[in-house]
C-alpha cells in the first residue's frame, strides 16, 4: 500500500527545494505532465552529442511509453526551476549549474523517501556523463566496468522520457528566458527538475 501524500509533506519538500537553490517550485498533479514521443526522438535524430554515453540517456532509459505507464501510479510531482545567467549555460560554468540541478533533484527524492514516499523518483536535465563523469572516457555502467560513480547525485534526463518541460513551464506561469531591456541574451534562463512523489 502506497503512503498517501500529505499537503504538509509537499510543503516541506518545496521549502527544501528552495533552500537547495530552486528559484521557483510548484506541485502538479501528474495528469499535468505531458509526454510526447517526438521529444525523446530528438535525442537520436538529430543525434544529441550525449546520446548513448550514459545510463541516464537514450537508448538506456525506458522512454516515453514507460513514463506514461509510470505516471499512472503517481498523483503528485514537484517541479522546480533554477534561474541562471543565460551566458552561464554557454560557458565553463555550465557543469556546475547542472550539478546543482541534479543534486537538488536527488536531494528532494531522498527526503521524500525518508518521509515514507519510497517510490519517489527524480528527473533532471543534461547527461550525467557530461555533468559528473566528463573526465572519464566511458560511463562505468554503459561500459559494463562497474556501477555508477555518482549514484547519490546523478538522475536521468527528462528529455529521454519525452517529458514536455516547456508545457510544464507554461502551466506554472514561468518564462524560460528573461532578456535584458535591450533584447540581448545577457539576461537569465532556467534549468528544471521534476520529482514524482509516491
Amino acid at each position: 500500500m502506497n503512503k498517501a501524500v500529505s499537503n504538509h509533506d509537499l510543503e516541506l519538500l518545496m521549502e527544501s527545494a528552495r533552500k537547495k537553490g530552486a528559484t521557483d517550485v510548484i506541485v502538479f498533479d501528474t495528469s499535468a505532465i505531458v509526454v510526447e514521443d517526438h521529444l525523446a526522438d530528438r535525442c537520436r535524430e538529430p543525434r544529441c552529442s550525449n546520446y548513448g554515453l550514459s545510463r541516464s540517456c537514450p537508448p538506456y532509459v525506458k522512454g516515453p511509453s514507460a513514463m506514461r505507464e509510470d505516471l499512472q501510479t503517481y498523483a503528485h510531482a514537484i517541479f522546480f526551476r533554477i534561474e541562471v545567467p543565460y551566458y552561464g549555460l554557454h560557458s565553463d560554468g555550465h557543469r556546475e549549474i547542472f550539478q546543482l540541478l541534479h543534486e537538488t533533484v536527488s536531494g528532494i527524492e531522498r527526503e521524500a523517501s525518508a518521509m515514507g514516499y519510497t517510490r519517489s523518483k527524480g528527473f533532471a536535465g543534461n547527461s550525467c556523463k557530461e555533468v559528473f563523469c566528463y573526465d572519464y572516457l566511458e560511463c562505468a555502467v554503459v561500459s559494463g566496468k562497474g556501477g555508477c560513480r555518482h549514484p547519490m547525485q546523478a538522475r536521468p534526463s527528462m528529455s529521454g522520457f519525452g517529458i514536455h518541460v516547456a508545457k510544464l513551464m507554461e502551466k506554472a506561469g514561468w518564462s524560460m528566458n528573461r532578456k535584458q531591456a535591450d533584447g540581448s541574451d545577457s539576461g537569465t534562463t532556467s534549468v528544471c527538475g521534476l520529482v514524482l512523489i509516491g
